[in-house]
């Protein structure tokens, strides 16, 4: 039968298999008519009463794939009636067909596929919380060796585990993102369905003692690449490719997905915005210094007022308040009182979060209780080793409490994970370690391609220069200090914080004489 369109040829195959079906209903199972049909999109040739071509041969080889009482679809004629058939389809892989010259993509219906679409339609789930979702589909074994598609699948269900372990993302499970396995990416079509707004899928090739891994990020709505990386390992320990390439995938992803809702964000109107979405600008605000303290202070606290109950709101806000008493000289004190209630609110609403146990980290770094420091920076690590900032906060403890060169492994591990951006708020410890090491030249090229130096990182650098004997320098910083530091804020105020960060007496020394050298009154 020919059809002048796809949709009109599934709607009429349906009633037929739907009518033949009530047809039966009385009828002995061996007595039934059942019928197999197969649709295909193509031309045909016309002679006489017959129609044929590869057209009507790939619709023949079809109907034998159908289930009896089924249809059966090759992928031109599924994406020509997807979503404007009210009928469920089910994906059966891709076949060899006979006299056909390629593999052909086939989709199938039948009653029983119809039952399972109306169960899922009465359980749908709950809308998806207002943060990014993402899907990972199933990497493509592209070895021609059946045997390593379970290392094609390792790393998919790694990269899913990782990545559910940001509390900022949403992720698809297991089950549900390897339903497309073996299926053509319709990035669209299968972002609707899980819905979902980004996907990540790619590929592993490995020949000979070699394996060439590809990742990609891709935006559902538009079909965009996001971004991409390709990882060439040798195989000499199969798992340790694994981690490493995984570690790697899991780390990349939640940045790029930051940043794209960053600058979505502020093309929208304040008054559009929710606890997530201030939770998020003050989290960029407070990572990328550029945009200053006042500023992350400003949205964290807007989120908590919109949601008391956010755990992850309440976290940010603590550890912001912490840096800000040496940053901006806010009141010790108080700062530190209020930053330890939020961190303590946040702990009880959510204690395995890894986030706020990395917030609470460094809120504990920043008020000297370096037990603490070091327990809720151990506890981010092992919650999720994958976020560079639970390496930064085990770093932060490690400078502090007496072990600077551990804490540099830490640092550097770190930006491994994600690369130190010029305006990064890591930068400001590792210097700190860097001068507590006595290695003041670090000091100052770190400095050198700092962008947008926060006044108070200029009262470092004088320090570093004094204790390294260029008194220039040193007085050069100094003088920017004074030129850029916020009202409140005293040199002697964060000589003070910095003593009691730090637990050896060797470090206090260090950090007094360098003031003294630079002419601080402290």
């Amino acid at each position: 039968m020919e059809f002048a369109s796809a949709v009109d040829a599934v709607r009429c195959a349906i009633a037929v298999q739907e009518g033949m079906a009530e047809r039966n209903i009385d009828v002995e199972s061996d007595q039934r008519v059942e019928f197999r049909m197969g649709i295909n999109v193509g031309d045909v040739v016309i002679e006489g009463d017959d129609l044929l071509g590869d057209g009507v041969n790939v619709a023949a080889r079809l109907e034998g794939l159908s289930e009896a009482g089924g249809v059966a679809l090759s992928a031109n004629a599924f994406d020509y009636v997807d979503g404007k058939v009210d009928a469920a389809f089910a994906y059966y892989g891709e076949h060899e067909l006979k006299n056909i010259a390629r593999p052909v993509h086939v989709w199938r219906w039948s009653a029983k596929n119809q039952q399972k679409s109306s169960v899922v339609a009465q359980s749908q789930p709950s809308p998806l919380p207002d943060k990014p979702s993402i899907a990972v589909l199933p990497f493509d074994n592209m070895s021609g060796d059946t045997e390593q598609e379970y290392f094609s699948d390792g790393i998919t269900e790694d990269i899913i585990t990782e990545l559910s372990r940001f509390g900022s993302l949403f992720v698809i499970a297991r089950n549900s993102s390897f339903a497309y396995k073996g299926q053509p990416t319709n990035v669209t079509r299968i972002g609707k369905s899980l819905g979902v707004q980004f996907l990540v899928e790619g590929s592993v090739r490995k020949v000979g003692n070699r394996v060439r891994i590809t990742a990609q990020l891709l935006n559902t709505q538009s079909g965009k690449h996001l971004w991409a990386e390709r990882y060439d390992r040798k195989l000499d320990d199969i798992f340790e490719v694994q981690d490493d390439v995984v570690r790697h995938i899991a780390a990349s992803v939640p940045g790029v997905l930051d940043r794209l809702a960053v600058d979505k964000m502020r093309r929208r109107p304040p008054s559009n915005l929710s606890a997530y979405d201030y939770e998020l600008r003050g989290r960029w605000a407070y990572l990328h210094l550029a945009e200053g303290l006042p500023v992350a202070l400003k949205w964290y606290e807007k989120a908590v007022l919109v949601d008391p109950e956010y755990a992850q709101a309440h976290a940010g806000l603590g550890a912001v308040l912490a840096f800000s008493a040496v940053g901006l000289g806010l009141e010790p004190e108080t700062a530190f009182s209020q930053s330890k209630q939020h961190v303590q609110r946040a702990v009880s609403l959510d204690p395995k979060n890894p986030t706020i146990n990395i917030y609470a980290g460094f809120t504990y770094h920043l008020t000297g209780e370096h037990n603490l420091a070091r327990r809720h920076a151990e506890r981010a690590v092992a919650l999720n080793p994958n976020d560079p900032l639970s390496h930064y906060v085990q770093a932060c403890a490690l400078s502090y409490t007496g072990d600077p060169k551990k804490a540099l492994d830490w640092f550097a591990s770190s930006e491994q994970l994600e690369p130190y951006a010029p305006d990064d708020q890591r930068l400001d410890t590792l210097c700190d370690c860097y001068y507590m090491l006595g290695e003041y030249d670090k000091v100052f090229e770190i400095h050198a391609v700092y962008q947008n130096v926060p006044a108070f990182l200029y009262v470092v650098l004088a320090a570093a220069y004094a204790q390294a004997g260029r008194r220039e320098e040193a007085t050069a910083a100094f003088d920017e200090y004074e030129r850029t530091r916020p009202d409140g804020h005293t040199p002697k105020q964060m000589l003070e914080l910095q003593m009691q960060m730090c637990s050896r007496q060797d470090d206090r020394s260090r950090w007094r004489e360098g003031y003294l050298k630079a002419g601080f009154e402290v």
